[in-house]
């Protein structure tokens, strides 16, 4: 397929320098670099010194005129004529109607005429349910410093928590769907949202988890040339959603007065001053204790304790000072004392607030029933994305036994209330938990034996290696790699994780080289090939993966490059691009560093010489792998050790 332009007469779209990177398929440094170069690079429009904006149409003749693009993928072509269509203040309706009408509902009203015929025409080639998902996300993206949304991981592990006999959830502080969607399998689900627009995109969020592909007459995916819609659909295109979700104020005005539910997940807004406290202070709903003005989070437990039908069980996302901020002492107690907090699970920070340092907690309520006997314990739990199935089915087996006596050290441990209903009742995990590196006498014997099986294969790990001239080897870039084919380039960027579908591959895999645990849809994801080698950034700079396993996705903010295997070795390409790769990493306004993959360079060699090369990275890679289990499997000998001499458990050899 030639070059086309795809703007249309009268378009005054207007992009940013992170839009026009995104368009190319490029870090934002390479559009800096061109406005430099590059004389006849499009004129600011708009925006600040700092942060212009610039024709979307002229920037498209640009790109395509200097080879920059083949053509402009669709998708950003949709975004940039929603974007086009309001500021970001009314951004939300915009994109909010697009969804409603991708479902087949109502008509255009701020989605201009050109918008509309875009969306129509990726819906038609990727699917109404992707073309809705790709909305969501691109908003959540635009709006992430601002919207606090619960990750996909830690929304599935709750809406696990609520139980799978539960046959309706409400999630009364839904933002844009996340959490609710992840809970509304297989039951009726309701929410709510201060914002009307956030509501809205929740509403669609909720029907793609509920009803599958929805696409009103003429808007879904070509197959044999006729459009193709899934799922279930009203009368008149309509699709059958998964639940309601309604504007407003939850706890000033409850959209859902007299409704009961099985299940309640939430993740209410944390440190709100303005909650409603001198409104309120004789509601109903404070059947525990009336909410200290500075701790709206527990007026939320006991709005959603509220909507639980007997037995009901709620799951909220808590601040980790919840747990033990004095002024809210009083309620923690009669929490405890009526057996309807039943367990606290800590989590790291960064896991679950928004990329913030902010430690947090999940808080399991079970409300109680007429005939329940008083529980004589909570569960206390410690849990990270590795833990989160060992930590659910502690839970499980807590429910189905409120007086097992549960102690796994450094991971759960239920606890007698007596000993919580002190003067702080502080309900923080950690200090309940013992440590993990906790072992028996024999347990230590085996855990030394291994240790020493370990450090014996790790001196046979050490790579050789000989001197070398000294000469700074002929290099290329791969930005020239990759116009004589002998490398693709491909980036992600920022999308939601849902929890379910196909392992997904995140940065943490990449820097830590963990497990790949993390799973989300495939649908518009970017599949990875053995042979691939993907690149990410952390605190230590540059980290490689060589892909050697199939079946992966590329996750969010990676950098995954192909090479050609008979013109790249992957080893010698992860090795020379992690070391030769400083300068192709920079620093942006935010803090953050990203990787600008076409400003690396490689040795210009020969495949044998690559390959020469590349055996001897892969045995520093398997070296660095086996380095890292060790210091780990170290490290807790030598605490555990330490703990078991101190407490009489073991004694200094004879």
């Amino acid at each position: 397929m030639g070059k086309r332009r795809l703007a249309m007469a009268g378009d005054e779209a207007s992009v940013t320098a992170a839009d026009i990177a995104r368009m190319a398929g490029v870090g934002r440094a390479a559009v800096s670099n061109w406005r430099r170069r590059h004389e006849d690079f499009p004129e600011p429009v708009g925006g600040t010194a700092t942060s212009p904006t610039f024709s979307l149409g002229a920037v498209e003749a640009w790109l395509l005129q200097q080879g920059k693009v083949a053509e402009l993928p669709l998708r950003e072509r949709v975004w940039q004529q929603v974007r086009a269509a309001g500021d970001d203040l009314r951004l939300g309706e915009v994109v909010a109607e697009a969804t409603e009408l991708l479902r087949g509902q109502g008509r255009p009203r701020t989605v201009p005429a050109p918008a509309w015929e875009l969306i129509r025409r990726y819906a038609e080639e990727e699917g109404s349910p992707q073309a809705i998902r790709f909305l969501l996300d691109r908003y959540a993206d635009v709006h992430s410093r601002r919207l606090a949304e619960t990750p996909a991981e830690i929304a599935g592990f709750m809406a696990h928590l609520s139980g799978p006999e539960a046959r309706s959830v409400l999630d009364p502080a839904c933002g844009l769907g996340v959490l609710l969607a992840a809970a509304a399998s297989g039951r009726r689900a309701y929410g709510q949202e201060y914002d009307d627009s956030l509501a809205r995109l929740a509403q669609s969020r909720l029907a793609l988890a509920g009803a599958g592909a929805e696409a009103p007459a003429g808007v879904g995916k070509r197959t044999g040339g006729k459009a193709k819609a899934g799922g279930k659909a009203k009368a008149g295109g309509a699709p059958e959603a998964a639940g309601e979700v309604r504007a407003g104020d939850s706890l000033r005005q409850d959209a859902w007065p007299d409704l009961t539910v099985d299940a309640v997940v939430c993740h209410p807004p944390f440190n709100e001053r303005h909650w409603g406290y001198d409104e309120l202070t004789s509601d109903p709903r404070w059947e525990y204790g009336l909410p200290p003005k500075m701790e709206s989070e527990l007026a939320w437990v006991q709005h959603a304790l509220a909507h639980l039908a007997p037995g009901g069980v709620a799951v909220l996302l808590m601040p980790a000072i919840a747990a033990n901020r004095r002024s809210g002492r009083r309620i923690r107690s009669n929490l405890l004392r009526r057996g309807t907090l039943r367990a606290v699970i800590g989590l790291p920070p960064k896991v679950a607030s928004g990329g913030t340092a902010l430690p947090v907690h999940i808080w399991v309520l079970r409300k109680p029933t007429a005939d329940d006997r008083t529980p004589s314990r909570v569960l206390m739990a410690e849990a990270d994305l590795g833990s989160l199935d060992a930590v659910a089915e502690r839970w499980r087996e807590f429910r189905a036994d409120p007086d097992l006596d549960i102690d796994r050290p450094g991971e759960s441990r239920t606890v007698p209330i007596i000993e919580l209903v002190d003067e702080d009742v502080d309900v923080t995990p950690s200090r309940y938990l013992g440590t993990e590196e906790q072992v028996s006498a024999e347990g230590y014997l085996l855990l030394r034996e291994r240790l020493a099986e370990r450090l014996g294969r790790l001196a046979t790990l050490v790579p050789e290696a000989v001197p070398g001239t000294g000469q700074e080897l002929p290099s290329v870039t791969l930005a020239e790699l990759e116009r004589i084919g002998a490398l693709a380039v491909w980036q992600a960027g920022r999308f939601e994780i849902d929890g379910s579908g196909d392992p997904v591959l995140i940065d943490q895999h990449v820097l830590d080289g963990g497990t790949v645990e993390t799973r989300t849809h495939p649908e518009g994801r970017i599949r990875i090939e053995p042979g691939d080698v993907v690149a990410a950034i952390g605190s230590g700079g540059l980290a490689t993966r060589v892909i050697e396993e199939p079946g992966l996705l590329l996750g969010p903010r990676l950098v995954l490059l192909r090479p050609d295997p008979d013109r790249l070795d992957p080893f010698f390409l992860a090795g020379f691009v992690r070391a030769l790769s400083p300068g192709a990493t920079t620093g942006t306004q935010s803090g953050s560093t990203r990787f600008d993959p076409r400003r690396a360079q490689v040795p210009r060699l020969s495949v044998e010489e690559q390959r020469r090369y590349g055996d001897t990275f892969r045995e520093i890679f398997t070296f660095e792998a086996e380095l890292r289990e060790l210091t780990t499997s170290g490290q807790t000998a030598a605490t555990a050790l330490t703990h078991a001499l101190a407490t009489g458990t073991l004694a200094p050899p004879a």
